[in-house]
């Protein structure tokens, strides 16, 4: 994912991790990347629910009404990780990775990704095929794509933005060029 920590490089900002069924292989994922430490500093393992309400401020509600493997969930935990490691932009994971579930109705593959940022959070559910390993391994790199992604969305937002500001500028240039024009005009007659 060397490609994540070169974006994060470029744009100056750091990212943290939360992770429950993946147990650690998004950080170690990031940290066997050369220069991770740049923008990297914060991964918390929360297998456990008492890790996830503890460690990264999931509600206990959260956990009763949806589960630990929940869109509702992921997103705690990860707005948990983002402020508590002061980060740009955060991903958290639970899932049931098999070889059983987890006594809910839910399939073996059953990912929550979630992806937080300092202005949203939003989580995608997924099914992954495999083995338990398989299943983490795709988990894990899904999540790492989904922060790339986001940051790559981000930056041509803000590109947008500032060409919409710049578009602005121009037309209030252009309005009062006429309005100096049409000035003239009646000096003139």
């Amino acid at each position: 994912m060397k490609r994540l920590i070169t974006l994060l490089q470029k744009q100056n900002k750091k990212i943290a991790v939360a992770e429950s069924c993946t147990g650690g292989l998004i950080t170690k994922m990031l940290t066997d990347i050369s220069g991770a430490s740049s923008v990297f500093g914060y991964g918390v393992t929360a297998y456990a629910n008492e890790a996830k309400q503890k460690l990264l401020g999931v509600k206990e509600e959260t956990l009763n009404n949806f589960g630990a493997v929940s869109e509702n969930t992921v997103r705690e935990m990860a707005s948990g990780v983002l402020e508590l490691a002061g980060a740009d932009i955060s991903i958290a994971i639970s899932g049931i990775a098999g070889p059983n579930n987890d006594g809910s109705a839910k399939p073996v593959g059953t990912v929550c990704i979630a992806i937080a940022t300092t202005e949203k959070c939003y989580a995608t559910t997924f099914v992954f095929a495999g083995k338990r390993s398989e299943i983490r391994r795709r988990a894990a790199k899904m999540a790492l794509n989904m922060a790339y992604d986001e940051l790559k969305t981000e930056k041509t937002e803000k590109i947008s933005r500032k060409e919409k500001r710049t578009v602005k500028k121009e037309k209030k240039t252009e309005k009062k060029a006429l309005k100096s024009l049409k000035r003239q005009s009646k000096k003139a007659k």
